[in-house]
């Protein structure tokens, strides 16, 4: 029998293809045991995350929930790796139960950490009444109609978690209340189309239960995708990745960040088989989620320098963005930019502004850190979209999306979403620490005032990365020298010229 793996390569000039993965081969015993001790895993993380829903809230508890938040991930962690050993088929039926239990953990407590779900909610509320999000703000006079005792409660202080004054002295659950939306139209169609199942007084269950919907979807959607591009032996360990991840409890679930809608138009959009109209009406669906995404679209481009492709997919982004805009456009006008003018100068996305780009500033004045952030992206996206691997469209896309949060250095960990997406695909979980950046600067900022916490989080963020993309670079070049030895034996010693022509 032919030995296809030492002998074709030397006659291709092809390196040789990677071994088995450790699952493929898992079996007897070893096996069994792998399935236990990852279950046992799994119910750990599963009771952590509950552990730490109940432990109280970002401004009453945040030292108890970064403690809480260390201790789920370690288990994550642990799992994700103890899954390498399991079955292909048994370690996919743990990432499907695995992820359902951790979705369940995150519906076992109202919102902790974000107050936004109250805004999605009240957003849903006016439109099935008729009326435009980006209308009015919600302490208007003309909504006042609308208004009920859960969101606009008057009895008590006002003083609980998540609770705002207005101006005027109205007590809302829910922040900025003293100006129209930001969020773009599939976002508030989410919105519509959750309060019009929702069962009256159902207060922030059904938000909650569609983030877990959504969130297993887009694990179902990884599982198809990596199954089809990818190795099967690394499919269930990939998509644990993002299925197991606590931040998906934390954001998907419990804060039932409207993110996770853009992410899986997002996996979709890269998981189809051929770049054209498709792919860029999903990413289009993505961008009109969550303005985020339109980083995926150099990566979803990889390679593509035929300008009818790329005229393609772009065409057919903007017509989906175009297409969803249109209706709020006839009833709100140039209103349907919402707050978003205004959130950007509030989150400090502008020069000068010493909010963002924390790594920069380390080294550029604050008036210089804005433009040098935007060339870097600017480079990076063209690097992607020109030296990109087709093939793998998310391979660029994780280096864009995870590239712009380490530049602007946002405090949100429901930013990071889409990069436990891409990293779930990918493979290249040192990603993950811009997350757990997010994270710490979210709860940490509490705890360590005066602190430039901004700083060492994403830097850290930033050397795992680094070290990260360096070990993955040694066993590629100790397969390509193998390779080239294995080529030098096979033509045989080189001559000796030595004297000749004397």
């Amino acid at each position: 029998m032919t030995d296809t793996a030492t002998t074709r390569p030397q006659d291709s000039g092809s390196p040789a293809p990677p071994p088995p993965h450790p699952a493929v081969q898992a079996h007897g015993w070893t096996g069994r045991l792998a399935v236990t001790v990852t279950a046992v895993l799994l119910a750990a993380l599963t009771a952590a995350v509950v552990d730490t829903l109940h432990a109280g809230d970002n401004h009453s508890a945040p030292a108890r929930l970064l403690a809480g938040y260390a201790v789920a991930w370690a288990l994550f962690a642990a799992a994700v790796w103890t899954l390498r050993r399991v079955p292909v088929r048994a370690a996919t039926i743990l990432v499907l139960l695995g992820a359902a239990a951790v979705a369940v953990a995150g519906l076992s407590s109202p919102p902790r950490t974000s107050n936004d779900m109250y805004r999605y909610a009240w957003d849903g509320r006016v439109q099935a009444a008729g009326i435009s999000p980006y209308a009015y703000p919600p302490a208007s006079p003309e909504l006042a109609a609308l208004r009920d005792g859960w969101l606009f409660p008057t009895e008590g202080a006002c003083t609980d978690w998540g609770l705002t004054h207005t101006g005027s002295g109205l007590c809302v659950r829910m922040n900025r209340p003293g100006v129209p939306t930001i969020y773009p139209p599939v976002a508030e169609g989410w919105y519509l189309a959750v309060h019009a199942v929702s069962p009256p007084d159902s207060r922030h269950k059904p938000l909650q239960l569609g983030g877990a919907a959504l969130a297993l979807g887009t694990t179902v959607a990884l599982l198809v995708v990596l199954r089809r591009r990818g190795d099967p032996g690394r499919v269930p360990a990939r998509a644990a990745l993002w299925a197991w991840c606590p931040a998906v409890a934390f954001e998907s679930v419990n804060n039932a960040h409207i993110d996770t809608l853009g992410v899986l138009f997002v996996v979709l959009a890269l998981g189809t088989g051929t770049v054209g109209a498709r792919r860029g009406a999903l990413l289009g669906a993505a961008i009109a989620v969550k303005i985020l995404p339109v980083l995926v679209l150099p990566g979803a481009l990889s390679g593509q320098r035929g300008p009818a492709r790329v005229l393609r997919v772009a065409a057919s982004a903007v017509a989906a963005v175009a297409l969803a805009y249109l209706p709020y456009v006839i009833t709100s006008g140039a209103g349907v930019l919402g707050y978003l003018p205004g959130y950007l100068h509030e989150e400090g996305y502008e020069s000068g502004h010493v909010r963002r780009f924390a790594l920069l500033r380390l080294l550029l004045p604050d008036t210089a850190a804005a433009a040098t952030a935007a060339v870097l992206l600017a480079l990076t996206a063209l690097y992607v979209w020109w030296r990109g691997d087709p093939a793998r469209p998310w391979h660029g896309a994780l280096l864009l999306a995870g590239t712009a949060l380490l530049l602007f250095s946002p405090r949100y960990p429901w930013y990071s979403l889409l990069v436990i997406a891409l990293v779930a695909l990918d493979g290249r979980w040192e990603w993950l620490s811009v997350t757990l950046a997010g994270t710490a600067l979210y709860l940490g900022g509490r705890l360590l005032p005066g602190f430039p916490l901004q700083a060492w989080t994403y830097g850290a963020a930033a050397l795992a990365v680094t070290a990260g993309a360096c070990l993955r670079s040694r066993p590629v070049q100790e397969r390509l020298k193998r390779h080239q030895g294995s080529a030098a034996l096979a033509r045989g010693p080189a001559p000796n010229h030595a004297g000749e022509g004397r």
